[in-house]
């Protein structure tokens, strides 16, 4: 029989006993601290990207790798941060939460929640610098992103997989139009993540907000590093974007990042580059600044059905001076993304909204990224918006107009009137298929141009109350066949008839 003596003897020989196996860790100490960057020696076995924990807690990534010392970007306040502080390195590169727990969320640049809905519990990580697809696993950009505008749906369409940068002055609408594109995404298969780098914290909310009214925050994540936060929280966030936007087009389902702006982002990194004495080139940029957005738009991509058929949209924002499209900055982004959306300030306080100045903004997917149905439609109102720019320049000299370049003045000025459309009012593609072929085939040629918006929304109204089967062959957007063309004059015929525009 045991008795307690027994038994706590023993307790105590194997306490006595016991030895802690030992602990491999890679430990450093801080040499000089400050601005958000601090300087570490000690530690022999750091990688480039590696996370790193200070002995308060604050983590940190290496950025610099030098012969005595490694240059350590603080993600956090660093505040209580000292010489001589410990630094232990972990052994993994930095990674971010990913998952459908993440969707519905606002999340800071280390995929921590900043919404106060509590934790959020992700079953996998992803690493926030990744390889971008290669040649072979991609295929073409043959499906559309539907932005729910107009302009960009018929003019210069997005595809699935595409880059489109968005670029314009400050205050032209080029984060409505990102904003917009996401709000179109309900009900949809398209998830989107919308990263906010070095904006107010009153632009985001408000933008958070905007989502949350349409319902559009339930497919989106929302990845907040605003002016506020350290230069290194706005260097990592994009990336952090795109890892999360990865996770779904790993698995076969199609994702949309926004990246609010891209400027910014090379600001914050031309702020740490500089901190830790980097060579400055053209504008104190560094030298691989091009490099920077390049890996991270590269990583946007359609996959082939072999590697899962996902897809990963970018749609990043650049914000000009003046209009100068040809900085150092836009110009870089220009010759990495597929095409641009540009915005004028002049159109936009000419009440002309989306700014879009279609003449120099460019998709090069092209009708690749349209329904059959827009591309049938699409194609003569190009050609009719480019007949009108060029004979609106003409006729600034005054000359006399003959009788049809007056009527294709009169035409384009329509389009332009039809093609205007109000903030977060989106449209379906049967919507928009209806009104541009009433537009491109003269319906409105007799209709004042004032009363041009009055006459689509009617139009509308009557279609989807009179005609709900010609609305839902639309919708598929099928190639319009004669027969279809038939019921859609038709519609249009009646409702002209009954005059209520």
């Amino acid at each position: 029989m045991l008795r307690t003596d027994d038994i706590v003897a023993s307790i105590r020989r194997q306490i006595d006993d016991f030895q802690p196996p030992p602990l491999r860790a890679d430990l450093g100490s801080v040499r000089h601290v400050g601005d958000g960057i601090a300087y570490a020696d000690g530690l022999s076995g750091a990688m480039a990207g590696e996370m790193v924990q200070f002995s308060d807690g604050t983590y940190g990534m290496i950025l610099n790798l030098e012969t005595h010392q490694v240059g350590i970007i603080i993600l956090g306040d660093g505040g209580h941060i000292e010489e001589g502080d410990s630094v232990r390195g972990t052994g993994r590169v930095i990674d971010v939460p990913v998952g459908e727990a993440l969707l519905g969320r606002v999340v800071n640049a280390l995929g921590q929640p900043v919404d106060g809905k509590g934790p959020i519990r992700a079953d996998e990580h992803y690493p926030v610098e990744r390889t971008a697809p290669g040649i072979v696993q991609r295929t073409n950009v043959d499906t559309p992103v539907q932005s729910g505008l107009k302009v960009v749906d018929a003019v210069i369409p997005i595809g699935r997989g595409q880059r489109e940068l968005i670029i314009g002055d400050r205050q032209t609408g080029k984060t409505t139009i990102a904003v917009d594109t996401i709000l179109n995404q309900k009900g949809k298969d398209l998830v989107c993540i919308y990263v906010a780098i070095g904006q107010k914290q009153a632009n985001i909310a408000h933008v958070v907000a905007t989502l949350e009214e349409y319902g559009a925050l339930a497919h989106t994540i929302v990845v907040k590093a605003s002016a506020s936060d350290p230069a290194a929280v706005q260097y990592l966030a994009p990336y952090a974007g795109c890892a999360m936007g990865e996770y779904f087009m790993d698995r076969g389902m199609d994702a949309l990042v926004v990246y609010d702006d891209l400027l910014k982002h090379a600001w914050a990194y031309r702020e740490l580059s500089l901190l830790l004495r980097r060579p400055p080139g053209r504008e104190a940029f560094p030298g691989d600044i091009f490099y920077l957005h390049s890996r991270l738009l590269e990583r946007a991509a359609r996959l082939n059905e072999e590697n899962g058929g996902g897809s990963l949209t970018a749609l990043p924002i650049v914000e000009t001076q003046e209009g100068d499209i040809s900085a150092y900055i836009p110009t870089n982004i220009i010759s990495i993304t597929d095409g641009q959306l540009y915005l004028e300030s002049d159109l936009f306080y000419s009440g002309i909204r989306p700014a879009v100045n279609p003449g120099l903004s460019v998709s090069r997917v092209g009708g690749d990224a349209q329904t059959p149905a827009m591309r049938q439609v699409a194609g003569r109102l190009r050609l009719e918006l480019a007949q009108f720019r060029e004979l609106s320049a003409f006729a600034q000299f005054g000359s006399e107009l003959d009788v049809a370049t007056r009527a294709q003045l009169d035409r384009g000025l329509r389009l332009t009137e039809l093609l205007k459309q109000g903030q977060h009012q989106t449209m379906a593609l049967e919507d928009q298929i209806l009104v541009l072929y009433a537009g491109i085939h003269g319906y409105l040629d007799d209709v004042a141009a004032e009363r041009v918006r009055r006459f689509e929304s009617s139009l509308l109204e009557f279609a989807r109350s009179s005609h709900p089967e010609l609305m839902g062959i639309l919708s598929t957007g099928d190639r319009l066949t004669e027969e279809v063309e038939s019921k859609i004059r038709a519609a249009i015929d009646d409702f002209k008839a009954i005059g209520i525009y």
